[in-house]
């Protein structure tokens, strides 16, 4: 009995120093539970960077983290199974869709995934605030593959839509002559809501944190839902707003008729400032570098202080500037109506730096790779050198451009009154693709994703890309037994935060 007894004892004891071991790892943080993984950011471009944490893990284990099949990362658990706040990036090439991260024990094999949307946005009228209408991420649509894409499918608003789309998170806002602001599938073109004004919407929406920002000949600036589009608040001008805005730092910037430029609160609709031009303002501005630049009716060109309004500087064309800027590399490129030019100015001090002939030019223009693109009444889309404004080759079409030019990876889009929508070579202005609507194409075309949306006189929005270009690309997690170590790689320190794309979300 008394060795029964004593290993009883001894058992009772055991459990004892298993129970306290166990609560000094609980009270520790130790968690041996399944792994589990969480990422900064859940969607992004191509070249996105996003921060990787985990638990769940054996302490001090090492960990290889994966985006799809490759090893971006490695990283060592600490004593409580955890790691934290590991960068990682998208590849340049990954396609549009749903891809994984993985984060996988060496040792067992064992690991978490979360899924990241590779999804770039056209979110403003110049794809950015600055205004150079350049997708930089675009990696479906190139000149070896843009002569493929057809039309996916169109949606009838009846009435002209002479706006640009915005593409945002899935999602296409446009507005139209039938006074109402449009959002449509991206993928299906079915309509989600529809937003009625007071009069035509002819100014391009911009779309950033949840909320569509878009003017309306009713004199309103709006803001809706850009999920529900309800109605958040609304700033009422002197005059019908055709000017687009351009959103950034959390302000928006829009011209108005009323000859005024504002600069409203994004959040509130509360006038921060106007700057009063002397004369209508249908050009939408550009912001870069804490200074928006925008045109007007009385032939100048301004630069105004983004947070004051004060003016930095002008320049006078001598004719009306419907045109909007693009500011590039401390330059600001814009063309002056029925003065016939294109203009390149200095961004600080407004100095004229070439200016080119081109016929009259209420197209605004768009800058990639060294070159400045922009249409004119003349017929011709041009290709002009960025800093000396020589000709590298015109596009002839055979009626006005008034369209505004997109550029993404190598391939220029714009549309033309002679009711084509065209895709010319970005280096040669070789003729890649078009495709004819039933009326002019003013309608500056957005294109992310693989697919070009457009708008045209004939009151269609369209879309087009590659057959089952529009079907989702999500890819199903690989197996994390079958993912290969990089044995080169050094363990990863943890990091505060990243430095995200300039990149509206």
């Amino acid at each position: 009995m008394s060795g029964i007894k004593a290993k009883m004892v001894a058992i009772a004891a055991s459990k004892q120093v298993c129970l306290l071991s166990m609560v000094v790892l609980l009270a520790a943080g130790v968690c041996f539970g399944k792994p589990a993984v969480s990422l900064s950011r859940k969607s992004g471009p191509p070249s996105s960077k996003m921060l990787v944490s985990g638990s769940g893990y054996k302490p001090y284990a090492e960990i290889d983290i994966y985006f799809d099949i490759k090893d971006e990362a490695k990283a060592v658990a600490n004593g409580s199974g955890k790691f934290s706040s590991i960068s990682i990036e998208a590849p340049r090439s990954a396609l549009p869709g749903k891809h994984w991260v993985s984060a996988v024990q060496r040792a067992g094999k064992i690991g978490a995934q979360a899924p990241f949307l590779v999804n770039t946005n056209w979110s403003q009228f110049g794809f950015a605030p600055d205004g150079t209408r350049l997708n930089p991420y675009e990696n479906v649509l190139s000149p070896g593959t843009v002569g493929s894409i057809d039309l996916a499918w169109s949606y009838n608003t009846v009435d002209p839509v002479f706006c640009s789309p915005a593409v945002a998170n899935g999602v296409v806002y446009v507005g139209s002559d039938d006074r109402k602001v449009y959002a449509l599938n991206a993928t299906t073109g079915a309509l989600l809501w529809g937003y009625t004004t007071g009069s035509f919407v002819e100014s391009s929406p911009a779309v950033t944190n949840g909320v569509v920002y878009v003017g309306s000949d009713d004199n309103n600036v709006y803001a809706l839902n850009a999920r529900t589009g309800a109605k958040l608040w609304s700033y009422t001008t002197g005059s019908l707003v055709d000017s687009s805005p351009a959103v950034a730092n959390g302000v928006v910037y829009v011209g108005s008729n009323d000859d005024n430029v504002y600069a409203l609160n994004a959040t509130t609709g509360a006038k921060l400032w106007g700057y009063a031009t002397g004369a209508p303002v249908s050009s939408s501005p550009a912001v870069s570098n804490g200074v928006v630049y925008v045109g007007s009716w009385d032939g100048n060109i301004y630069a105004l202080n983004a947070t004051t309004g004060a003016q930095l500087w002008s320049y006078q064309t001598g004719y009306e500037v419907d045109s909007s800027p693009a500011v590039a590399n401390g330059v600001v490129y814009i063309g002056s109506g029925f003065g016939d030019n294109v203009y390149a100015l200095n961004a600080s001090t407004g100095a004229l730096l070439w200016s080119y002939t081109a016929g009259p030019v209420t197209s605004s223009p768009a800058v990639a790779n060294g070159l400045v693109y922009i249409g004119s009444y003349d017929g011709n889309l041009y290709a002009l050198k960025a800093t000396t404004g020589a000709l590298l080759w015109s596009y002839l079409t055979s009626s006005v451009v008034e369209s505004s030019p997109a550029v993404a990876d190598g391939v220029v889009y714009f549309g033309s009154g002679d009711n084509n929508v065209y895709a010319l070579n970005a280096t040669t202005g070789a003729l890649l693709w078009r495709y004819t609507t039933a009326a002019e194409v003013i309608s500056l075309p957005a294109v992310t994703n693989g697919v070009v949306y457009v708008g045209a006189a004939d009151g269609h929005v369209y879309a087009f890309s590659q057959q089952g270009g529009l079907a989702s690309r999500s890819a199903q997690p690989p197996d994390p037994r079958t993912l290969h170590p990089d044995f080169t790689l050094k363990v990863s320190k943890p990091v505060a935060n990243v430095a995200n794309n300039a990149y509206a979300d």
